[in-house]
């Protein structure tokens, strides 16, 4: 097991954390729905507290964590398209946009289980990506009632 495979692994799910609340975050403040609104602030402050239990790994393992998302990965990561559709103000878009930042959420973490981990590693991360399913289901169902 490379531990400097797995530090670089923990520090993409930050950024992928980071992102995710940031574009929570972003989504919640054009959402017009208070409920769905409501939803989105607690997905960010999950996201955070996720990014922190994953940093606080990293330094477990003796690495340096991320601090925070990037600009460039949030193009990747799914979440470039939150600040046009909140500047529309339009809750269908938005939750669209938010449910696509989910499926590459989601495909970090099934990445990131590929690879070996360490066990306690591994628990966090499992847990992790099971909270992530969750939203990413329930953002969906969301989008799904929305655009009727």
């Amino acid at each position: 097991m490379d531990n400097d495979k797995v530090i670089s692994t923990l520090n993409n799910l930050i950024e992928t954390c980071k992102d995710g609340e940031q574009g929570f975050r972003t989504a919640a403040e054009g959402l017009r729905d208070l409920q769905t609104k409501t939803i989105f602030q607690e997905y960010a402050r999950q996201r955070a507290q996720m990014a922190v239990e994953l940093q606080a790994e990293v330094r477990r393992l003796g690495g340096n964590p991320e601090k925070a998302g990037t600009v460039s990965g949030s193009m990747h990561r799914g979440w470039i398209n939150i600040k046009s559709a909140v500047t529309g103000k339009d809750d269908s878009s938005i939750i669209a946009e938010a449910e696509r930042g989910e499926d590459v959420a989601k495909s970090a973490y099934e990445s990131a289980l590929k690879e070996p981990l360490p066990l306690q590693t591994q628990t966090v991360v499992q847990r992790q990506a099971g909270q992530v399913r969750e939203a990413h289901d329930r953002v969906r169902a969301i989008e799904r009632t929305t655009a009727r």
